[in-house]
């Protein structure tokens, strides 16, 4: 249940595989069947070129009605943000994101409003006591 993924610089990293993630890529597998690429080029010879993925985005978005803010590192920045209100170490963040250095992933991790509410709450409680 590991995911290889290959990234900037053609580092590679094994990522844990959800179910629901590995139910929806057989899906995908099933459109193509290519051995090598779950996201090939259209003769199955290579990978997806990125100008190719990001013809596919661009689509999509304007489909769903977004602007051109929004970005595929719109993603990464949102998954950094909800993996840190469910209460995921930012260590584990840092690995997932594929990051060398924790100070890259922290660009990534926003203050979001559960976040405040949480940190709120951890100082109430904190100084409850004091004062």
């Amino acid at each position: 249940m590991l995911l290889n993924v290959i990234g900037k610089r053609n580092r590679q990293r094994a990522l844990p595989l959800a179910e629901p993630v590995l139910l929806m890529l057989r899906e995908v597998w099933k459109i193509h069947r290519n051995p090598k690429w779950l996201f090939s080029d259209r003769k199955g010879a290579s990978h997806l070129s990125p100008d190719a993925a990001r013809k596919a985005f661009n689509a999509a978005r304007a489909q769903c009605g977004f602007d051109d803010r929004f970005t595929p590192h719109t993603f990464r920045h949102s998954f950094a943000t909800l993996l840190l209100e469910k209460g995921v170490n930012l260590r584990v963040v840092q690995i997932l994101l594929g990051h060398a250095s924790i100070r890259s992933t922290q660009i990534y991790t926003h203050l979001s409003e559960p976040l405040r509410r949480d940190l709120r709450q951890l100082l109430g409680d904190f100084f409850a006591g004091l004062f």
